[in-house]
């Protein structure tokens, strides 16, 4: 489908394409109660991020945008510029729950939910709350108390581990029922079918698979979930070696190292006793006498050489 957005660059109405469920096509056409575009927390960056609320039911789709250059679509007698596609595909509405509870979770204590969704930079948060079974989900990431009637939650640790256990399970099966290469030779993937390209290890699915849930959840979270999994500690995480560094200072700089000893005199050495190749050992054996340097085709020409026009 073809929405509408801001004003194009002669004026009229710039549309975007967006691909969504089948399902969502007739609740396209009731945008009152219908489909709604907010901007919600990403729970990875703390960044503002797109996303549709489908109000009949409550549901909540991510919004994906792909961008490639130079391209462009034609849209009825029209065409716009910039060719992006936005996708919008469903999503868990507990990982942004998730980002909200962790954040209260620093004051220590049970809080009434509508205390802990708060957030001046995206009011639109609240729609969180008017989610469709919405404590039911909250017993998968949180310890609860009542009283007076009144609900209370705190984020826990050990339940939200063991949910998000089962997302990298979920999502280890989905990767594996799809063929999706995840191991050391998913760069060359594309030069071999699924069958030749099996080689793929049961530690290869788990750490793709932490990986791909790890994009919707705090830092924090995806590094105990690293640890709860057992996960190997990345190559990115191991200390480099170290490097000579130069101070800055107002000072010369002194050497290091006594560069002197490469002078040309060991240069030359060295090049006599290098090891010649076998072709460089056939072309010494060729008698050359008679023959002139190929620099002198290129020399300065003497006045005898030289015409009169």
């Amino acid at each position: 489908m073809a929405g509408r957005g801001g004003r194009g660059e002669r004026g009229g109405a710039r549309q975007h394409v967006l691909l969504l469920p089948e399902y969502l096509k007739d609740a396209s056409k009731k945008m009152k109660s219908g489909l709604m575009f907010v901007k919600l927390v990403n729970p990875r960056l703390g960044e503002g991020a797109l996303y549709l609320f489908n109000m009949c039911p409550q549901q909540l789709f991510e919004i994906k945008v792909f961008k490639e250059k130079h391209h462009s679509w034609f849209i009825n007698q029209s065409v716009q510029s910039g060719g992006l596609l936005h996708l919008a595909t469903p999503m868990d509405p507990l990982f942004l729950l998730l980002y909200y509870l962790k954040k209260a979770d620093k004051e220590g204590k049970f809080q009434p939910l509508d205390q802990v969704v708060v957030d001046d930079m995206f009011p639109d948060c609240i729609l969180l709350l008017k989610l469709p079974e919405l404590e039911k989900l909250l017993q998968h990431v949180t310890d609860e108390k009542e009283i007076d009637k009144k609900k209370y939650y705190k984020y826990s640790k050990e339940k939200t581990l063991k949910w998000l256990e089962k997302k990298v399970n979920q999502t280890m099966a989905a990767l594996k029922t799809n063929h999706i290469n995840v191991g050391a030779r998913v760069q060359s993937s594309a030069f071999f079918s699924s069958h030749q390209v099996s080689t793929d290890k049961e530690e290869d699915y788990i750490c793709y698979a932490h990986g791909l849930i790890s994009d919707y959840i705090p830092k924090e979270i995806s590094d105990d979930l690293a640890k709860h999994l057992k996960l190997p500690e990345s190559s990115a995480s191991m200390p480099n070696p170290p490097s000579k560094k130069v101070k800055l200072s107002d000072e010369p700089v002194e050497a290091k190292e006594d560069y002197t000893k490469f002078n040309t005199k060991d240069l030359k050495t060295e090049k006599k006793n290098s090891k010649m190749t076998a072709a460089q050992k056939a072309l010494a054996k060729v008698d050359k006498s008679g023959m002139k340097s190929i620099d002198s085709f290129f020399g300065v020409k003497t006045k005898k050489d030289v015409g009169k026009i």
